[in-house]
């Protein structure tokens, strides 16, 4: 008896190597336009459409996720473990916070029988050289 073949994992290019390590360096959640422009430093004719293809890819593969912040799509690695985010508001960069500004376990029962599974914390306000311009 054979066990079944694992279907073939895609061929990592230079273009996906480059993309996922912007993606693990990044202090935050990167939208498409800042990865893409961060990418050409060293792959001077990417194209935007590969950006999204490599990050579809890597969602599929589990290797990123999609980080929503008021409306906009941003894109993180996965495996960070449980965090949350600072979006300043005057330079709009997102940055990870590892630290969680609320105990809140999963299982825990609000009024009302809402039962909690997971949550998502998003601060705003100034990030510190922001702050320090104010």
């Amino acid at each position: 008896m054979s066990a079944a073949a694992s279907p073939p994992r895609p061929k990592d290019t230079r273009q996906r190597e480059v993309i996922a390590r912007l993606l693990r360096q990044a202090p935050g959640p990167l939208g498409v336009p800042e990865l893409h422009r961060r990418a050409l430093g060293e792959l001077p004719n990417l194209g935007v459409a590969t950006v999204y293809r490599t990050l579809k890819l890597m969602q599929e593969q589990g290797a990123a996720h999609i980080v929503t912040l008021d409306g906009d799509n941003l894109y993180e690695a996965s495996g960070r473990g449980h965090h949350h985010h600072f979006a300043c508001r005057s330079c709009t960069r997102v940055f990870t916070l590892d630290t969680c500004p609320l105990p809140l376990p999963a299982g825990t029962v609000y009024p009302g029988g809402f039962v909690v599974e997971a949550h998502e914390v998003t601060l705003y306000g100034l990030c510190p050289a922001c702050a320090a311009r104010s």
